[in-house]
Parts: structure tokens; sequence; C-alpha cells
């Protein structure tokens, strides 16, 4: 074996690859068909793809499956804390022991051929996958979906949760092109179900493949009433339904595509149950969206970084009461739109501190302060050399009654949880 230990194997690959991000499928592909193992995926494939709610939805489906007694495969990006979240088996995260040994199966197989560590990631999930035995895995694609590294590996059910702007220099700068992009998921006469209304360039591209599309509000329904909620198909009726355990009135949106994956995977044999359905809804956790920290000063992560994103996370601020201020901790990737995000959230933020990521893609502070000053130039904004940095002196004026809001990447709210472990 190359390396000993799982932070070894992924500094290692993060130099592996001349680019961290390098579209295609040709690459893995080919070491893919080196590992020798079944062409065949021996268990059922959900892939989702989309802009926002992609991790929302991966969490809730996997939720409802366990709870109706379901070997489960989840396989996200990014982590927060621990890399090990990115695969996980029955609701567990795979161990470094296991993680290596998949590493070293790749590297034995892939010759001279360079892999991202995206790649090296997803290769070793679905091996891992496959010695555990699940009965069905949920694949989260990193970006885009046409080329991206899951994109691989052929769906049952695709998810296409909604669209807007993001990853523009690889996918597009507008709706109908990564519309395009993200319905490279979709599978010969195999089912995709939609969050939204699509991009007409989806659904031409589903046609062309004799793709049933299941659409949200024309094939499946949704209807919020008080404290519980109610959703129907043509085939299904379910009335009473708990709310999804997680913040925010568009979970139900995430939770009404699931069901109608959920209604697609009855018809394929699948025993779920409406017991079974509102256990994963009540039962379902998911990191950095929306979580609350209570105390003296209430602490909220979220790791939104795009327009949408940031509208949902206005929307749920404006509805969650706070007698003090709120200071916002900002770090975000230089290739997003900080200024657009800013706007969506100013005129509910007292105060910004903002700090730099590091990495190919990270922004400094300054780089960050520059780019909001004049979209939120009725604030204050102070930038700081570190998120970490912009955490503790956001901290450090907070008052009883306040809150803080820390945002803006995976990357930023996980400065900030290291700290408080």
């Amino acid at each position: 074996m190359r390396f000993d230990t799982l932070p070894e194997w992924l500094a290692w690959q993060e130099n592996l690859h001349f680019t961290e991000v390098d579209p295609g499928l040709g690459r893995i592909g080919q070491v893919w068909q080196c590992l020798d193992l079944v062409a065949t995926l021996p268990f059922k494939v959900v892939t989702v793809a989309g802009t926002n709610g992609k991790g929302s939805s991966v969490a809730i489906l996997d939720s409802i499956l366990r709870a109706s007694g379901y070997k489960t495969g989840t396989y996200t990006s990014p982590h927060l804390l621990c890399y090990n979240e990115r695969i996980m088996v029955a609701g567990q995260a795979c161990t470094d022991e296991a993680i290596c040994r998949a590493f070293d199966q790749i590297d034995q197989a892939r010759g001279d051929v360079s892999l991202t560590y995206f790649e090296f990631a997803t290769l070793a999930a679905i091996i891992l996958f496959s010695e555990q035995q699940i009965d069905i895995a949920i694949l989260e694609v990193g970006m885009g979906g046409r080329l991206d590294a899951v994109n691989l590996f052929d769906t049952d059910i695709a998810l296409i949760t909604p669209i807007s702007l993001d990853h523009t220099q690889w996918l597009g700068t507008d709706r109908e092109t990564i519309a395009l992009e993200k319905a490279g998921i979709i599978r010969a006469k195999k089912p995709v179900v939609c969050s939204e209304v699509p991009a007409q360039s989806l659904l031409s591209y589903a046609e062309q493949l004799a793709a049933n599309v299941f659409i949200a509000g024309q094939d499946f329904h949704y209807q919020i009433q008080g404290s519980v909620w109610s959703w129907s198909n043509a085939k299904q009726n379910w009335d009473a339904l708990v709310l999804p355990a997680l913040a925010g009135d568009y979970q139900v949106q995430n939770a009404a595509a699931v069901l109608q994956v959920v209604s697609l995977l009855i018809e394929q044999g699948f025993e779920i149950g409406p017991m079974h359905i509102n256990q994963g809804l009540a039962e379902v956790t998911l990191a950095g969206r929306f979580q609350e920290v209570e105390g003296p000063v209430t602490h909220y992560f979220d790791v939104t970084h795009n327009v949408q994103g940031a509208i949902n996370l206005f929307n749920l601020l404006a509805s969650t009461p706070c007698e003090g201020r709120t200071i916002a901790v900002l770090g975000m990737l230089k290739d997003k739109d900080a200024s657009a995000v800013a706007e969506r959230l100013n005129t509910t933020i007292d105060t910004w501190y903002v700090g730099s990521l590091t990495g190919n893609r990270g922004q400094s502070g300054p780089e960050l302060s520059t780019q909001i000053e004049k979209t939120v130039s009725d604030k204050p904004v102070y930038a700081c050399d570190t998120v970490a940095d912009a955490y503790t002196s956001a901290k450090a004026t907070a008052k009883q009654g306040d809150r803080l809001l820390i945002f803006g990447s995976f990357h930023t709210v996980e400065s900030v949880m290291l700290l408080l472990a």
C-alpha cells in the first residue's frame, strides 16, 4: 500500500492531477475497467443533480429508506468535518481503514492514469458499496452532471433539484445551458424526477431518451397544512405527513420530489409505507443547513454560496425571531458571486466579518470585503486574515440576544465548527 493513513492518501491525491477540477469520464472510465469489477452494479442507483437542495434530498431519501429497513449507501460532497462523511453505509461513515483499502485497489489498477481527488472518492464509494452489499446507493453529483465522475454509473432514477447559476465557468452562464449539463445523468427509458418545472433543454433531452419526466406541480403535488402536509400523484396519496426535520419551508419542496422517487421505488418492488415515510422525515439530519447551536449568542451555520440559497436563507432569518443584532461571518470561494449573495441578505445583517479561505479556489478576506462593500455600503464590513479570525472578532462584539450567522462555504462552516468542537 502506498500510504498507511487516510490523511496521507488525501494529501497525495490533492496534488496527483494537474488541476483540481477536470470534467470528463475518460480517465475514470479507463480505471474502472482496469478494476475489473462487475459490469452492472449489484444495487439500485438513484443519482441526484442540481444546484440547491441536493444534500437535503439525499439525506431525506436515505432516512426514509433506512426507516424502511433497506441498507443504503450515500455518496456526497464536500464534507464538513471529516472526509469519511462522503461515503456512508447504513447511516454510518466508512472507516479510514476501509477507505484506504479502496484507495489502494484503485491505485494498483490505474497504472499511469492520473485521477482527481473527487474521482478517487467516487470509485472508492462504489467499491465499498459493492463490498457492503447495500440495497440502494444515492449518489450526489459533485458539479454539473454530464461530465461528472458520478455519471460514469448508470442511474435507475434521476432526481434533479432546483437549478440556478453556479459553477458558470464550467457549466454555462444561463439556466438552459446549465440544465442540459445536469440532464446528462438521465438514462434512456429511466424515470427522472424534477423538484421544480425544468428548463426546456432538460425536457428535450429527456424526450430524446424516452425518459419519463415527473415534474413538481404537474405530476405530483403537495400542500402544507399547518404542522403537517399531504402529497399525491396518480398512484399514491399520503396525508398527515410530518414536516421534514430540516429548517425551511423549501425543505418540503425537496421532500416532495423525494416522495416521487419513493413512489417510483415502490413500483419497482421496494416496500415503503406511510409509517416509514413519517419516521424518515422526522429523523432526517443534515449538518450545515441552517444548523442552530443555542447559547447566549445563538449560532447558525449554513453552507449557502449562491443566490437561490441566499434567498432561502434570508427567508429563514426573517422568520426566526432575534431580539438583538445579526452578525455575519462570511468566507466564500473566488468563483462564487459574493456580491449577489450579500445583496440578498444585507437587510437582515447588521455587521459583516469576512475571512480568507485557502486553496486554489480560496479568496482572501480583503478581496471578499472589496466584492461586497458596495452592495452592503450601509453596514460595516471588517476584513480578517482567516475565517477563524473573523469568527473570533465577531464573537467578541456579540452580546446576549445577538446571533451569529456563519455561512458562505462548506470550508467556512468547517473552520468555525472545529473551533467549537
